[in-house]
């Protein structure tokens, strides 16, 4: 059986860029989203661009479903897979919740799908990778772990747990020959950011020393790289995708963003 790789998140933008990208490399891909038709639509999609095996599942990451989870998995290993990559990329961005006033059922609602659907997902995937001794763990997860954002602390929150989560996986898994790592992309070419949502074109995560940010293919090779072989001997760290952004203390506002 061939190799095989799950990504949530993944019916467009940067989850469907990571999952090209191993498709690319001849992995069958498993597309995972809210909605059963769009995942398909997803995977068939890929299949026809690659060549390879494609299936989408439908998942509820709010509620932390763990018998929906575990069908999933249940469903992967029927077909006669066991999983060699997790590509966690689907997120609750928590967006607009001021920290005085949030609800806190919306505010645990961002963990319940940052952490408590990643963490059932990682488990699940990480039972089939020990039958076989090998596998890898990606976390997509933000440069909004280490410096954050206003109105964000959810999210930003929950995505440093992630970071903690992933060493506590790679620590307690390694022995299985599991690896767990992070990439932690800045800001991101999206159709919000195309859009200028909340002025997204122009505010300070634009600033990079580069001077560009990344596309979706950017994030999806970091992705790649964490989760193929080339970085076997890579487990419980961060990769960051985000120009450089973190690296410097006083961006350079003064020069012209986007022409």
């Amino acid at each position: 059986m061939k190799k095989s790789v799950f990504v949530t998140g993944a019916t467009n933008g940067t989850g469907y860029a990571i999952a090209s990208r191993f498709a690319k490399e001849g992995y069958d891909v498993f597309i995972g989203s809210r909605e059963l038709e769009r995942s398909q639509e997803a995977a068939d999609k890929l299949a026809k661009e690659h060549g390879v095996f494609a299936k989408g599942y439908a998942y509820r990451a709010d509620n932390l479903d763990e018998a929906g989870v575990k069908a999933i998995f249940d469903d992967i290993r029927k077909m006669g897979y066991l999983l060699d990559t997790l590509v966690l990329n689907a997120a609750n961005l928590g967006i607009g919740q001021v920290s005085l006033d949030v609800d806190i059922n919306d505010f645990m609602g961002v963990y319940n799908t940052n952490i408590g659907f990643n963490f059932l997902m990682a488990r699940e995937a990480a039972k089939q990778m020990k039958e076989k001794h090998k596998g890898a763990i990606v976390f997509i997860g933000s440069n909004s772990a280490l410096r954050v954002t206003e109105n964000r602390c959810a999210y930003c929150s929950s995505k440093s747990a992630i970071i903690a989560m992933s060493k506590s996986f790679a620590v307690d898994w390694g022995k299985y020959g599991i690896r767990s790592n992070c990439v932690l992309p800045g800001m991101i070419k999206t159709v919000r950011w195309e859009n200028n949502t909340n002025n997204a074109k122009y505010c300070l995560a634009n600033y990079t020393p580069i001077e560009d940010i990344a596309e979706f293919e950017d994030v999806a090779n970091a992705a790649w790289y964490m989760g193929s072989d080339q970085s076997r001997n890579t487990t419980g760290t961060e990769l960051v995708v985000d120009g450089g952004m973190l690296a410097q203390l006083t961006p350079n506002i003064e020069r012209e963003l986007w022409k």
